[in-house]
């Protein structure tokens, strides 16, 4: 393959290095998703203890921050995809929790180094003018890939841990692709043969703490209004509508597909507008969403409810992404990203304590509620606080 430094870009040529194993690596997680809560419950383990087995897995991101940038882009990408592979195998085989834990570590150190290796690359491959419609389009088939996984699932019968096993195979052939057609765009510096990366760390921390400090917090409340969405609508539409899980599912199912649809025009607005006019508008109509929801108390209802919230949700498809490679340095990417990443993954395990806690206290309903504040902050922060990042060329 030959050096992208020296190819003209097309988002053609992404489609073997990153949208196919985006893909796949998707699909896995889709197969896996509907089955890791119910099989680390089965291990006779608290409620508390199940979603801290699940939530163990954002520590990976730093140290994955800082090899992206040590042992390259491509490297990186193959190492974390087989790491995750092996970990579900081993999550497959567990028979006890301290072989959860530790096969969870594992699965959180894989996921962040591929997942920062492959936004590291889309960075280093992907001019600023094409930025948005690209990294858009992966989010749509993250979604694509996530909306089949829960198919195939079906599928699989009643076993609890042959799921897992199913989703390493397909992550393990990613790790293949990515041998063959992923090219290295990180170069050897002097910097990169220094003792101290941990060093190279603290520095990008100290050098854009303004970044972090600003579109970092929106980027919390981003996710924080995500992951929270993606609890409440079940737990509503089952515990006060009075769903079944068929119709719970259908709805999820619907409102899905509409968010996946969306990330056409999420690319072309923020490469011809800008970032923030994909990210604001979102935000605000996907907590109007969440301000409608605790009103309903039909199936019908609460489907236009969750169809609002993923047209919300799906205008900003691939937002962060881009906002995070526009903030990136050329030095030090992988450090950098590594701080966005673990940003966004301390506001995706914020927002389901966010609903539970609220919701023990006071109802799903405001938990909601809370959410859409949050959803409305997160509008203007990005109106007030977060600079345009998308330069004109």
């Amino acid at each position: 393959m030959q050096n992208p430094e020296k190819t003209p870009f097309t988002r053609r040529s992404l489609i073997l290095p990153i949208y196919l194993p985006a893909f796949l690596t998707a699909f896995g997680r889709g197969v896996i998703a509907p089955t890791l809560p119910i099989y680390i419950k089965s291990f006779n383990l608290s409620y508390a203890l199940t979603t801290f087995v699940i939530a163990i897995s954002v520590v990976g991101n730093v140290p994955a921050g800082i090899l992206v940038e040590r042992i390259g882009r491509k490297r990186s990408m193959v190492i974390g995809a087989i790491v995750v592979a092996l970990s579900q195998m081993g999550i497959g085989f567990a028979h006890n929790l301290f072989e959860l834990i530790i096969y969870r570590l594992m699965e959180g150190i894989g996921g962040a180094l591929w997942a920062l290796s492959r936004h590291a690359y889309m960075t280093d491959v992907i001019p600023i003018p094409e930025r948005g419609r690209s990294i858009a389009l992966f989010g749509g088939v993250n979604r694509i890939g996530t909306f089949g996984g829960p198919f195939a699932a079906i599928f699989l019968g009643k076993s609890l841990r042959l799921p897992f096993f199913i989703s390493a195979g397909v992550v393990g052939l990613t790790s293949i692709l990515c041998i063959f057609f992923v090219s290295e765009t990180k170069r050897p510096t002097a910097s990169r043969h220094a003792p101290t990366h941990l060093g190279h760390f603290f520095t990008s921390l100290k050098t854009h703490y303004r970044s972090l400090a600003t579109a970092g917090v929106g980027q919390i409340f981003v996710q924080t209004v995500r992951r929270g969405k993606g609890i409440i609508v079940p737990l509503y539409g089952s515990e006060v509508v009075g769903l079944d899980a068929r119709g719970v599912r259908l709805i999820i199912m619907i409102s899905s597909a509409v968010d996946m649809s969306m990330f056409p025009i999420a690319g072309y607005v923020m490469d011809r507008f800008g970032r923030k006019y994909a990210t604001i508008p979102s935000f605000f109509i996907l907590a109007a969403g969440l301000v409608m929801m605790p009103y309903t108390r039909s199936f019908g209802w609460l489907l236009m409810t969750t169809i609002v919230m993923g047209l919300g949700n799906g205008l900003s498809s691939g937002a962060m992404m881009t906002l995070g490679a526009d903030l990136a340095p050329r030095e030090g990417t992988g450090e950098f990203l590594g701080l966005w990443r673990l940003s966004g993954d301390f506001g995706g395990a914020t927002g389901p304590l966010v609903v539970g806690n609220i919701a023990d206290l006071w109802g799903l309903g405001i938990s909601s509620f809370a959410l859409a504040g949050i959803g409305y902050a997160t509008v203007l922060i990005f109106i007030f606080l977060v600079p345009e990042t998308l330069r004109r060329e």
